[in-house]
């Protein structure tokens, strides 16, 4: 019987604990100030740590875009979606070997690409080819970080 109770109590503990471990990167609260924030730091930034940087910062605009569009402010979430293909163009264009942390920017903007797919098909007709675009300009810089991570 005692440890019938013993095993409840974990079983308890693990169900109370495992919201709290599964969260993901989208679960954090995004605004305006954080995303000026992480790009006044990748300004200050070594070579070496902007491209995850601008993958996060990717990730972070694409967040908040998404959440404007589906709040129906739809000429603020077009406007951060600009800015994000300007920002996956960057690092299309800057990645090279000495970037610290390649697969974990890899990943996130693979995360990213997924969310825009995902919005993709729940936008109205008129907003997909901006989604279109963006989505083009996350994956040509997912391709080009996973194109150095294998060359190490």
């Amino acid at each position: 019987m005692a440890h019938l109770a013993r095993l409840f109590a974990l079983l308890l503990l693990i169900a109370s604990v495992a919201p709290l471990c599964a969260s993901q990167p989208d679960d954090r609260l995004l605004d305006e100030q954080s995303i000026a924030a992480l790009q006044a730091r990748i300004g200050q930034a070594p070579a070496r740590d902007q491209c995850f940087l601008y993958a996060e910062l990717i990730h972070q605009m694409t967040e908040l875009s998404l959440r404007q569009y589906s709040a129906g402010d739809v000429d603020k979430a077009t406007a951060l979606l600009q800015k994000v293909q300007e920002f996956a163009h960057k690092i299309h264009l800057t990645v090279n070997d000495s970037d610290k942390r390649l697969k974990n920017a890899e990943m996130l903007l693979r995360h990213t690409a997924f969310r825009l797919t995902s919005m993709l098909h729940s936008s109205s007709y008129e907003d997909r080819p901006e989604f279109e675009r963006t989505i083009a300009q996350v994956n040509e810089a997912d391709s080009a970080t996973l194109k150095r991570v294998f060359q190490h």
